[in-house]
């Protein structure tokens, strides 16, 4: 299978929507928090206030990496508006994180953001032994190595 079709089983893997790490940076300082994390197609997308620092930090950096279990990922991150101006986020946000949904996605001040994933990096293990896989999504490519560490 091609790096298109690897990719594809990856997201189905990955499901609807998970708990993430968000790391952003504002250029000298690394924040990392949870965020509540929906996959539509092959983009991530979260919402949050604009008056926190992960927002400052994303306007200034729209460079981000997403972490949960074995999987990082590093993406580039737009503000595309309202979380209420995207049905099929509201849709999507709503079905994974009704809770959230419910007390913050009509807030005033929240914003809607789409991470595009460039590289992906997963360890999974065949009978035991580790691997890594790597979806290098700038330069199409993809692999899958046996770690043997050192």
């Amino acid at each position: 299978m091609g790096l298109k079709e690897m990719t594809e089983s990856f997201f189905a893997d990955f499901g609807k929507g998970r708990k993430m790490v968000l790391s952003t940076s504002d250029g000298s300082k690394v924040s990392s928090r949870m965020m509540s994390v929906v996959l539509i197609g092959d983009r991530f997308y979260f919402q949050t206030d604009k008056m926190l620092r992960k927002y400052a930090q994303l306007k200034f950096n729209k460079n981000v990496a997403l972490c949960t279990d074995n999987i990082q990922i590093e993406g580039v991150c737009e503000e595309i508006g309202h979380p209420l101006g995207s049905k099929e986020f509201c849709k999507a946000f709503k079905e994974c994180y009704k809770g959230s949904y419910d007390a913050y996605t009509s807030l005033e001040n929240e914003r809607l953001f789409e991470v595009t994933p460039q590289y992906i990096e997963r360890w999974i293990y065949k009978s035991g032994v580790p691997f890594i896989e790597t979806f290098d999504l700038i330069n199409g490519s993809y692999s899958l190595e046996e770690y043997k560490g050192m």
